[in-house]
């Protein structure tokens, strides 16, 4: 098989001829490790299929994801992150300035993308406007405002799910193979509002992205999100990625859903980044070993490459994958 076709195999819950390795993300810091500086410094899909390759990685990734009115900082080890959101009030909304979707100008890198994807699953790396809206709001602000203001969550919610089901027509009408969107919406013990607001507030737009897609779609949040797994399966996921451990039981998970799920995860950011190859190894030997058998499977990080990840560690999980996958 392909990489295409093996991906695409394991998320219409069949067998391929070995469990797939999927990432959504891989820090800046882990490519320029991996792969030669004159490699590390080309365009997008040049250095996506590079790191594929250094990898045995079966996807790239292209990223089609819309501008945060928020501002971004560098923390520790120059991990980014976004400060308080700059959008507080109705007149704050002009501040979000959203590119046209239909536009050729904005296309334009998706479509040079996919003309140099060769076999590999083409994944575009988009977002439902969850994670945007309460970015440019600010975690704390965005809280208050689901009681104190919902019209204005309501208003930029709808401007976010507006624009990304423009995207994801657009995702779908090319040759992508899966749309994978990216929207944390929990902790380790919960989501980060209550079911029912989740269910009222936020579901009624995500659902309208989700009326677009009609590629395989993999959703990933990290955190706990049993309160509305089943929410989401009805939404028509076909993946659901990263399966953070120590917030959900991926084994548990596999159980219940058997092949109506493709489960996508979940080698502990934690033993890449502090363990060694050998814990490593036998965790990825331990995830094909339990969920292996029956297909609907793709191995992956529990979350991402990020900057802290030792770089042997990775190069661990890929050859072990390579060795015992099929």
């Amino acid at each position: 098989m392909t990489s295409r076709e093996r991906v695409l195999c394991a998320l219409s819950g069949g067998t391929p001829d070995r469990v797939p390795y999927c990432e959504l993300g891989v820090d800046e810091a882990i490519v320029r490790q991996l792969l030669a500086p004159d490699v590390s410094t080309g365009d997008a899909v040049e250095i996506e299929k590079a790191v594929s390759g250094a990898l045995g990685r079966d996807n790239i990734c292209c990223v089609l994801r819309p501008p945060i009115a928020a501002d971004r900082h560098l923390g520790e080890s120059n991990l980014s992150f976004y400060g308080d959101g700059k959008i507080k009030s109705r007149a704050d909304l002009d501040v979000l300035q959203l590119p046209d979707p239909d536009s050729a100008e904005f296309l334009a890198p998706a479509r040079q993308f996919l003309d140099q994807s060769e076999d590999f699953a083409c994944c575009a790396s988009c977002r439902l406007g969850i994670s945007p809206t309460y970015l440019s709001m600010g975690q704390e602000f965005f809280s208050l405002a689901l009681y104190d203001d919902p019209d204005l969550v309501d208003e930029l919610l709808h401007r976010y799910a507006t624009w990304s089901a423009a995207v994801m027509k657009q995702v779908c009408s090319m040759d992508f193979d899966v749309v994978w969107t990216a929207d944390d919406i929990a902790f380790k013990n919960g989501l980060l509002l209550s079911p029912e607001m989740f269910r009222e507030r936020i579901l009624p737009h995500v659902r309208k992205v989700a009326e677009s897609i009609t590629i395989p779609w993999i959703f990933h949040s990290d955190g706990n999100l049993t309160a509305v797994l089943d929410d989401l399966v009805d939404l028509g996921i076909a993946g659901l990625h990263p399966i953070e451990p120590g917030a959900m039981d991926i084994r548990a998970l596999k159980r219940r859903y058997g092949n109506r799920l493709c489960l996508i995860g979940n080698v502990d950011v934690n033993t890449l980044s502090s363990g060694t190859p050998r814990d490593v190894e036998a965790e990825v030997e331990s995830l094909l070993r339990d969920l292996g058998p029956g297909g609907a499977y793709i191995l992956s990080s529990g979350n991402s490459l990020a900057a802290y990840c030792r770089i042997e560690n990775i190069r661990a999980m890929a050859g072990t994958i390579r060795r015992l996958g099929r």
